[in-house]
């Protein structure tokens, strides 16, 4: 067992000091060490209940026969981070996440892992670290959060309906009390949020890619047989640390990516899962790219629309029959059935298990939302090394659009001019030096994209942006314009009235300016420099790669 390296022979004997003197006693140095990565934080709600997960866990691993080590991970609400300067450090701290976890896993020679996560950038941060540790890893999520009630509407809400009904009460659709109310029911407790936004998208994924049990994107954080899918992934993680494997080298294949990726199309998970799922193929080693996702989403019905595209949340698909019911609806031709999982069965085997309950949820091949993904990738002169759209959230008025261009050099310039009325229908929003570098941290817009919904604009104004989205945001958004004004790219160039048409159907973005005039503008425009000297942020901006390829550090 890797463990060995600490406990094993007399000249570990101060290794084991050690160890006793934590609470552990001679027996245990013959057991496998599980590493519990534990996430918990107690001012994130999707996080706020996983110290006693942590607890269960424990308290399983011993149940199976191992020794269980919990450490932690650091976790950015990007609710709590959205619409200031704490966003920007959003997407860096999945860095730092997989930076932690491969430094403890090595230091300490666990035989496996229980990844613990459940917001954003910690659930592909941590697969980074698993990645290079490559010890067996099982991952285990806190869940997701259950819908408030809406107190105006007749509906379910979210946090998204939150920063909706900012800009509702802003243009006087609502008053003052009433998004008092609707702030203090849509989001009713622990839970990663509700919709298929970034969290419950890649918590989802997990289970096609095969690292996770089945019902670990869906099963709410606060239900009972959530306790029960926590102890059986105590009990698998054991199982691994002494079969040695599955690892997730095993696991992350172009196979299995490609069968992650055809879900992801099929249910129109967030636009930052195309983010996460490059970085994740770049640590791997597995040569991935923007043109396979929309080869994928090419051939992917899509069947299963979730908040904020539709009105129903993930706790609806665990009702409906959860990831492996979606993957049982689709033409199994699509997937590649006989890769492996951490359950020991084949994603085949799995699928096999499942049952459709509601075809509502998860519609019927001949009745699906559209023939082809809920994403979409975008190429064009604003693109030239893509961007991506998160097209089951566009309405068929936007599916093509051309507009004007209104220029902001930042998120907040954006919100401060779309609150204040400067976005009229027919423009296209332009958000630049927001990219990985130039933000940098890749800020996401929801806040922006949400003011334009909530103003009544969303069929008449799109928005492109070299920045990311939240899963959150819906509308004609077009996001992770690559190459990034910072680098260089047209979308720096671009000037107010400019004409832009987005084609998402022929999978286009271009703006109307011939190869004289952008190299005119072009040796005209003055050097990008930082925003940003000094700390973590710098070194960030130093190193990071463009979002084509995930925004990985160098």
């Amino acid at each position: 067992m890797v463990s060995d390296q600490v406990k094993k022979g007399k000249e570990r004997a101060p290794h084991r000091s050690l160890l006793y003197a934590t609470g552990l006693k001679r027996e245990d140095m013959k057991k496998p060490f599980i590493g519990i990565c534990n996430s918990y934080e107690s001012f994130v709600p999707g996080h706020c209940h996983l110290n006693k997960v942590g607890e269960w866990l424990k308290q399983c691993v011993i149940e199976a026969g191992g020794v269980p080590m919990e450490f932690n991970t650091i976790a950015v609400c990007d609710g709590i981070a959205m619409a200031h300067g704490g966003m920007k450090y959003s997407l860096p701290s999945r860095e730092l996440i997989a930076d932690s976890v491969e430094s403890i896993a090595r230091a300490h020679c666990f035989d496996a892992m229980i990844c613990v996560p459940n917001c954003d950038k910690i659930v592909p941060g941590m697969l980074l670290g698993a990645l290079r540790v490559n010890i067996p890893t099982i991952f285990a999520s806190g869940g997701p959060m259950l819908p408030g009630k809406h107190p105006i509407k007749d509906s379910d809400s979210d946090l998204n309906t939150v920063y909706e009904a900012v800009a509702e009460e802003n243009v006087g659709k609502i008053t003052e009390e009433d998004l008092s109310k609707v702030e203090e029911t849509s989001c009713p407790g622990c839970g990663s949020c509700s919709g298929m936004f970034t969290a419950n998208s890649m918590n989802c994924l997990y289970e096609a890619l095969g690292l996770a049990l089945p019902g670990n994107g869906t099963i709410p954080a606060v239900a009972e047989k959530r306790k029960e899918l926590w102890r059986r992934a105590a009990h698998r993680a054991v199982e691994m640390a002494l079969a040695e494997g599955p690892r997730p080298r095993d696991l992350v294949t172009k196979e299995s990516l490609d069968n992650a990726l055809t879900l992801d199309m099929a249910m129109g998970g967030s636009t930052n899962t195309v983010l996460h799922t490059l970085a994740i193929a770049r640590e791997a080693d597995v040569d991935y790219s923007l043109v396979r996702m929309n080869e994928l989403s090419a051939r992917t019905p899509y069947i299963c629309k979730l908040a904020p595209s539709g009105h129903y949340h993930v706790s609806d698909l665990d009702r409906a029959g959860g990831i492996m019911a979606i993957l049982k609806r689709l033409p199994q031709n699509l997937l590649n059935s006989a890769t492996p999982t951490v359950s020991g069965k084949t994603l085949g085997e799995q699928i096999a298990e499942a049952e459709i309950r509601d075809d509502d949820v998860i519609r019927t091949l001949d009745n699906p939302y559209s023939k082809d993904g809920g994403l979409a990738v975008l190429w064009g002169n604003l693109a030239e090394r893509g961007s991506v759209v998160k097209k089951g959230g566009v309405s068929a008025k936007m599916m093509v659009f051309t507009g004007k261009a209104i220029c902001f050099d930042s998120q907040e310039e954006a919100c401060e001019g779309i609150l204040g009325g400067k976005v009229k229908p027919g423009h296209v929003v332009v958000i630049r030096y927001e990219g990985p570098k130039g933000g940098p941290g890749m800020q996401e817009m929801l806040a922006p994209t949400s003011y334009i919904i909530g103003a009544g604009l969303g069929d008449d104004v799109a928005l492109i942006t070299d920045g990311r989205f939240s899963g959150a945001t819906h509308g004609a958004c077009v996001g992770h314009v690559s190459p990034e004004a910072a680098e260089g790219g047209l979308i720096g160039l671009l000037r107010d009235g400019d004409e832009i048409t987005i084609d998402i159907p022929s999978r286009s973005i271009n703006a109307k300016l011939d190869d004289t005039e952008i190299a005119r503008r072009r040796a005209a425009m003055a050097e990008w420099k930082p925003r940003i000297r000094g700390g973590w942020l710098e070194r960030y901006s130093r190193l990071v790669g463009n979002a084509s390829t995930g925004a990985s550090l160098k």
